[in-house]
């Protein structure tokens, strides 16, 4: 098994951590997006859609974004949610991740890490901003009332939305008004075999 990754890319540090607690043995191929290596042809065969992460789970077999990876890799294991409903509960929030979460927080924290922001990203970055604090609202309400995302216990739900939730302030997001998300982050940090995003 393979990984293609990128080391800055909290998408990609989702498969690591879930790989990594599962003690799935595998390969890490590094991709350095700033350098265009997953826009090249040979990347490009593999994904066409050139991002990273993706996973080569068999020879010549791939399997791309975050979330249907985590999906792919916590079958059987008790990382994936009980039950039809516990499984349903736990797309809901990976589909949240994805559509309402990953697009301004990530978004946001990408721009000012790695670029010198335009005048027309500096005003995009007020919207991503606004809809960021949005999201992080909704996992404060459901946060103050449950630990985890799905059944109570720490699942896939969790570490899609951890990913870019506890490096949020590298975007420019400050938490201090989110207790229950902050808590909910040295849950996950406490976890069995955690590693952090920084982990080679």
């Amino acid at each position: 098994m393979k990984l293609y990754d990128s080391a800055i890319s909290g998408n990609s540090y989702k498969c690591r951590l879930i790989l990594y607690q599962l003690q799935i043995p595998y390969e890490r191929i590094a991709v350095d997006i700033l350098r265009g290596e997953s826009r090249t042809p040979e990347f490009l065969r593999m994904n066409p859609n050139g991002r990273t992460p993706l996973l080569e789970y068999e020879p010549g077999r791939f399997l791309a974004e975050s979330d249907a990876i985590l999906w792919f890799l916590s079958e059987g294991s008790p990382l994936q949610p009980d039950g039809r409903l516990g499984r349903a509960e736990a797309l809901q929030w990976m589909f949240f991740e994805q559509y309402s979460h990953e697009p301004n927080i990530a978004t946001a924290r990408f721009w000012i890490q790695h670029f010198e922001l335009d005048e027309a990203k500096r005003k995009a970055l007020i919207g991503k901003t606004r809809l960021g604090y949005a999201a992080l609202g909704v996992m404060e309400q459901h946060l103050a009332r449950e630990p985890f995302f799905v059944g109570g216990r720490y699942s896939i739900a969790d570490i899609a939305l951890y990913a870019y939730t506890h490096v949020a302030g590298e975007g420019g997001f400050d938490l201090a008004g989110y207790p229950a998300v902050t808590a909910w982050l040295d849950r996950v940090r406490a976890q069995p075999r955690h590693i952090p995003i920084t982990h080679p």
